[in-house]
């Protein structure tokens, strides 16, 4: 028998704001981090999580997950990974750790960490990519995983298992056609607020060169700009290849509905974050004033609960999901059974550190074993930072590429988690001293 010997945190930081990548109307000057964690047991496994964030804080979040490890340590490794369902409940219901959140912000982020890192053992000792682990497994291990609590009015464990018995027909064809084509994606590459004109057609050109059928711009700095730039972009992508628009929260409600009509010329085809993530009543009318673009959010939504709501209230054309900002894998199952559910497509959120590496899983599972449609479905990819992990996300005219090797994605080179550790790595020490 074996048991988890320790959960050890690194503070990994990328100086990004120094050529404005990632920066948009809210997030101006982003430093590109990952709370990482490696959960190890005494006969030699390993798993590895991490947790998304822009820089500062960023070790706020490594002190939650060695918070929540200490619930870890000791605990029988099979009972965890064979169980992860309990082992899930265990850490986000913990009775007094859930006070600081309950199920949000940094507390439910640092639990999700460590549940992607018993995911990642599992993973490994199955000798299977995250998505077709899930895909594989059976239909009632996957409800077990699932927490219900306060979604049972929208989404039932019957109803999870109605959807994913149908998404049993057909499934290795699936798998397949998977492992051989990818699924599609869009870039935010060329849209970030702090690159100039110049950079912005370049790499709107480039992207409609390498296959892509969408980009993605950050907007909402001014009116102005937000037309200039759209103007160039459309120009350089022409008529076809659709124009996704991020405005990472920057309205009030009417704001976003006047903003967005004033864009309708450029044919933009989601405006994303228009108005506060806990905003779920504004959401449902912009959506109503802004038709037909549509409108998209999920980047920072606490829980399934929030989605729910936004299901049920009409809120949302289609659902983002991140695989960081909630409890790990567990989680997202959740949040893909209640969109297929609602029948709403999903297009995950990606981009840093290591996002682009862990949430395509969940798309390739959703295809596989739950929708079996990539109609209107997408995930985003920006291209950087993927060299720090020892199996980078794959883009290929367009589209991931199947992940390969075991795991859930989250593996960092550790020359990487050494070089870039803040504030004492190589990199670090060598700007401080200028």
């Amino acid at each position: 028998m074996s048991k988890i010997q320790s959960v050890r945190t690194t503070d990994v930081r990328f100086p990004t704001s120094l050529e404005l990548d990632g920066s948009d109307a809210v997030n101006v000057d982003p430093d590109y981090s990952a709370a990482y964690v490696e959960i190890t047991t005494d006969n030699g496994e390993s798993g590895n999580g991490l947790v998304f964030t822009c820089g500062r804080g960023n070790e706020i979040i490594t002190a939650a997950m060695d918070s929540y490890g200490e619930l870890l340590v000791g605990r029988d490794t099979d009972e965890l990974v064979n169980n992860l369902g309990d082992s899930s409940r265990r850490l986000i219901h913990d009775s007094q750790m859930r006070w600081l959140g309950p199920e949000k912000g940094v507390s439910h982020m640092a639990a999700g960490g460590l549940i992607n890192a018993l995911w990642d053992i599992r993973a490994r000792r199955e000798q299977k990519p995250l998505w077709l682990l899930l895909s594989e497994m059976p239909v009632e291990e996957i409800i077990s995983a699932v927490d219900f609590t306060h979604i049972r009015n929208a989404l039932t464990p019957e109803d999870a298992a109605d959807i994913l018995k149908k998404g049993q027909v057909g499934k290795e064809a699936r798998i397949a056609e998977l492992k051989e084509h990818g699924y599609p994606a869009y870039t935010t590459t060329p849209g970030w607020l702090g690159y100039s004109d110049e950079k912005l057609v370049r790499l709107s050109k480039e992207a409609v060169a390498d296959g892509f059928g969408m980009i993605k711009l950050k907007v909402a700095g001014s009116i102005e700009d937000d037309r200039r730039r759209l103007s160039l972009a459309r120009e350089a992508v022409g008529p076809d290849v659709r124009i996704a628009i991020d405005a990472n929260q920057r309205w009030e409600e009417q704001e976003a509905i006047d903003w967005v009509n004033q864009l309708q010329d450029f044919n933009p085809y989601w405006i994303e974050e228009p108005t506060s993530t806990d905003d779920i009543l504004a959401h449902a009318a912009i959506r109503k004033a802004v038709h037909p673009i549509k409108v998209v959010t999920g980047e920072a939504v606490h829980n399934r609960i929030i989605f729910k709501q936004m299901l049920q209230a009409g809120a949302i054309d289609i659902m983002q999901i991140d695989s960081t900002r909630v409890a790990g894998v567990n989680e997202n199952i959740a949040n893909l059974l209640l969109a297929a559910r609602f029948e709403t497509p999903v297009c995950p959120h990606a981009g840093g550190v290591g996002l682009c590496e862990l949430v395509q899983h969940f798309s390739f599972f959703d295809y596989a074993a739950i929708t079996g449609t990539m109609e209107d479905r997408v995930i985003e990819f920006v291209d950087h930072l993927h060299e720090h992990f020892t199996e980078p996300a794959v883009v290929s005219n367009g589209r991931y590429q199947a992940p390969k090797l075991p795991g859930v994605g989250a593996r960092m080179l550790p020359e990487s988690t050494s070089r870039w550790s803040y504030p004492d790595g190589a990199v670090w020490q060598e700007l401080n001293a200028r």
